[in-house]
């Protein structure tokens, strides 16, 4: 395993990696002018995870062994998250376009595709593209419609306002302590453990993983991407959390009826948006049956 070209403001593997979840299945992969922390475990049908904003691998640390039973797993850190350089504009074509680059680079057509929260959305528009032809698109608490109202026009602005002040990722870092983080999550409506919260809290106080985050949410426009779900022809199960207070399940439920026959969703009571941290099992299994059904 090669490592991650290192800045003082990006995670380094080497220290924030050290013991990283399912290390022993991480490797560093240049594709599309970005070296990429990907993981990859398991054999068989080729199965593609995609985390949402903020996070990296280590969301999918108890999903991913589950999953590499019965398949190829692939999980990377998307640009400027984790370990994985970042882009300097990391839109959403941007981004689908970078993860094509790295498919292409791992010679891998997904059967199955998983997108959590705005992963969930690359994962579509790669779909809609042709890009992609899966069996099967999961998405986890899906981000696959923009904000209602003015916080459509006023979330994706303030968040470039506080991207394009270099202070703001090293000021949101220094104070990004065990308490400030733990009201993050909860946030979310989801509850972690201890071992879950510390690798967000160890992101999070990396200057360079929060600028990632800030810059693909100031960045993000799902005008086009709502406008051509229509077109979808790929399954997908939208998997929700009852106590998601990110994305309001009434979202994926109001897409399921937008798509008919074409999609289904899967209800989880008593989860929040890291629905898939909190019961891993109940999501493998969920994915799996699916996957079989496919």
């Amino acid at each position: 395993m090669t490592s991650a070209r290192a800045s003082d403001d990006r995670p380094d593997f080497a220290r924030q990696g050290r013991d990283w979840p399912n290390r022993e299945t991480s490797r560093f992969v240049a594709a599309g002018g970005l070296t990429w922390h990907v993981q990859e475990a398991g054999a068989g049908p080729v199965l593609l995870l995609v985390h949402g904003t903020g996070a990296a691998t280590h969301s999918w640390r108890g999903l991913l062994p589950l999953l590499a039973r019965d398949f190829r797993v692939i999980a990377p850190d998307l640009p400027g998250h984790g370990f994985t350089d970042p882009l300097p504009t990391p839109s959403l074509p941007r981004m689908a376009r970078a993860l094509a680059a790295l498919l292409r680079t791992l010679d891998a057509a997904p059967q199955i595709v998983v997108g959590h929260s705005a992963g969930a959305a690359i994962l579509a528009r790669l779909c809609l593209d042709g890009v992609l032809a899966p069996r099967l698109l999961v998405g986890l608490n899906a981000a696959l419609k923009p904000f209602p109202g003015m916080a459509g026009f006023l979330f994706p602005a303030m968040a470039r306002a506080l991207f394009l002040n270099p202070v703001t990722p090293r000021v949101f870092a220094w104070s990004a302590d065990r308490a400030a983080v733990e009201r993050l999550i909860h946030g979310t409506g989801s509850t972690l453990d201890r071992t879950g919260l510390d690798l967000y809290r160890r992101l999070f106080q990396t200057p360079g993983h929060v600028a990632g985050a800030l810059g693909m949410m100031a960045n993000w426009d799902l005008v086009p991407l709502d406008r051509d779900l229509p077109r979808l022809a790929v399954p997908l199960l939208l998997i929700v959390g009852s106590q998601d207070r990110t994305i309001a399940p009434d979202v994926s439920i109001a897409l399921a009826d937008r798509l008919g026959g074409r999609a289904r969703v899967e209800w989880l009571r008593g989860l929040g948006h890291l629905a898939h941290e909190e019961k891993p099992e109940v999501v493998a299994e969920l994915i799996r049956a699916d996957a079989a059904r496919a």
